[in-house]
């Protein structure tokens, strides 16, 4: 645990300095500082560049899990299952692949968020008739319901926060996002 105190310089005569020893004066410095001794309001302990931006990247990561599980009690879907609603509500017939690529996950992980989805009447799967080995996603009655929320998402929490930011510093954040993206998807 960090400790944040202010010690107070107080200033002796030169005949009281000189009545304590070392050993009492070093005690008596002792005694004040532990009493003026308390933990920082805000500190945190400094771990260096990058393990404190990736310290915020864990607190992110936790809020957007904690929010998922919020959405998942109150609307039945979680977050990564309210974008998919979003992104095939802003591109009907979209296929599979197209949503992974857009979200940035794999199809596999697609595919049982998918099936819940599609088994609760959010989204309707269409073979495409182009192509009968694609099928092509809309939006059901539910999704359509789950489209239209704007209140307790985290895309609700996200737009709030996007709007005290600056368009600059919001490319610059995005800019470094990236690059940490494509220095993960090549490890």
């Amino acid at each position: 645990m960090l400790i944040w105190f202010e010690v107070k310089l107080y200033t002796t005569s030169i005949a009281e300095r000189s009545s304590l020893t070392t050993h009492q004066f070093l005690r008596q410095t002792d005694a004040l500082v532990r009493s003026r001794t308390t933990p920082a309001p805000e500190a945190k302990p400094r771990l260096g560049r990058v393990l404190d931006f990736m310290r915020v990247l864990w607190a992110l990561d936790h809020g957007l899990q904690s929010a998922s599980k919020r959405m998942q009690a109150e609307y039945g879907v979680s977050g990564l299952q309210r974008m998919m609603i979003r992104v095939i509500g802003r591109f009907p017939g979209s296929s599979p692949t197209d949503l992974a690529a857009v979200l940035h996950v794999h199809k596999s992980t697609l595919t049982g968020a998918l099936a819940r989805l599609e088994a609760a009447g959010a989204i309707v799967r269409e073979v495409d008739p182009e192509d009968a080995r694609r099928a092509r996603l809309t939006l059901g009655p539910q999704g359509r319901a789950i489209d239209e929320v704007r209140n307790g998402t985290v895309e609700a929490a996200v737009r709030r926060a996007l709007s005290q930011i600056p368009d600059a510093q919001l490319e610059a954040a995005r800019g470094v996002l990236l690059a940490i993206t494509r220095e993960l998807d090549a490890e």
